[in-house]
């Protein structure tokens, strides 16, 4: 891919490590049956991303995601774990688009949309947890 300098784009050396690094992680990729939280978001483009919630005295355990998308997508699905992966429910409602797309350095801005869209699933996991709390919930 060029840029508009006409310098040649080199994936594996002009993006920051952390952004490889959370772009190609699948230890979070897995479907739970029984979660505290769920969330599922489609885009028109048919990417799906879905969010899976353990949560414990409002504190989130664990968090899982099932994904249909593209690199960049995973890359900001694994950086919202990250982000708020044992945060309090009201803590991880504040992580925004920015703090995924700053976490990750090298996200390029055409696919900042990609961290929307997993706020988005994140943000209906929340939701879901909050509307059910006290009950475990399965996916739909």
């Amino acid at each position: 891919m060029n840029t508009k300098n006409n310098k040649i784009f080199d994936f594996w050396n002009d993006h920051s490590l952390v952004f490889l690094e959370m772009a190609m992680k699948r230890d979070y990729q897995e479907s739970i049956t029984s979660c505290d939280g769920y969330g599922k978001k489609t885009r028109e483009c048919g990417d799906t991303i879905e969010f899976y919630l353990m949560i414990k005295e409002d504190i989130i355990q664990s968090v899982s995601y099932n994904i249909k998308g593209c690199l960049f997508s995973h890359a900001c699905a694994n950086t919202l774990i990250k982000l708020t992966r044992l945060q309090s429910v009201e803590r991880a409602r504040t992580i925004g688009p920015w703090d995924i797309t700053t976490c990750l350095k090298t996200l390029p801005k055409e696919e900042e949309h990609c961290a929307v869209h997993a706020l988005a699933a994140f943000h209906l996991a929340l939701d879901d947890y909050e509307t059910h709390k006290g009950l475990t919930c399965c996916k739909s």
